[in-house]
C-alpha cells in the first residue's frame, strides 16, 4: 500500500466536490449549523475551483495506490496589527474517507500541507475542530496542535440552527 499526498489540480475537482459533500454530512450531523458558518459557499464546485487556483490557499489530495481517499484545505490569513505582516496557516478542512481512516492518509496530507506552508514562511497554524468530534481533536493533538479557543453558539429557534433566507 502506497500512501501519498499531493497538490490538487483542476482534474481533481469532481472528486473533491463528492468528498466535500460527505465531509459536510458528517459535520452537519455533529453541528447542524456547520454548512452555514464553516462550509464552502454555493456552488461548491466553484468554491473548490477558486481554492485550487488561489495563491493564498492550498488544496491537498490524499491517495492510496493512486486513488484519492481524502483532501485537506488550508488557507493563509494575516494576523491583526501590529503583526499584520505575519500570516497564519489555517487547516480549514481535512477529510479522509471512512474506509481509509487510521492508515496514514490524514497524516500524509497534514505533513504535506505544513511543509508547504512552512516553505512559504508560515510558522503558526490553526485547525478548527467541531465540538464533539473526538477523532479530529485526537488527530490534531497527536500532530502537535493544542486548543487555544472554543466558539460558543446558541440558537433561539426551537432546534433550528440557521434561519432560511
Amino acid at each position: 500500500m502506497i500512501i501519498n499526498a499531493r497538490r490538487a489540480t483542476a482534474t481533481d475537482r469532481d472528486g473533491l466536490v463528492e468528498m466535500y459533500g460527505r465531509l459536510a454530512e458528517e459535520q452537519q450531523a455533529i453541528r447542524p449549523i456547520w454548512p452555514h458558518t464553516d462550509g464552502l459557499a454555493q456552488p461548491v464546485d466553484d468554491s473548490i475551483g477558486r481554492l485550487i487556483d488561489s495563491e493564498d490557499a492550498l488544496v491537498i489530495v490524499g491517495q492510496i495506490d493512486g486513488s484519492s481517499f481524502g483532501f485537506l484545505v488550508a488557507i493563509e490569513a494575516p494576523l491583526l496589527a501590529p503583526r499584520e505582516a505575519q500570516r497564519i496557516g489555517v487547516i480549514k478542512f481535512i477529510y479522509t474517507e471512512p474506509e481509509a481512516r487510521g492508515v496514514g492518509v490524514g497524516s500524509a496530507m497534514l505533513a504535506a500541507a505544513l511543509d508547504n506552508l512552512i516553505e512559504r514562511g508560515i510558522a503558526l497554524f490553526d485547525a478548527p475542530v467541531s465540538p464533539g468530534h473526538r477523532m479530529a481533536k485526537n488527530f490534531f493533538e497527536a500532530n502537535g496542535f493544542k486548543a487555544r479557543s472554543i466558539t460558543m453558539h446558541r440558537s433561539d429557534r426551537d432546534g433550528e440552527e440557521a434561519p432560511e433566507r
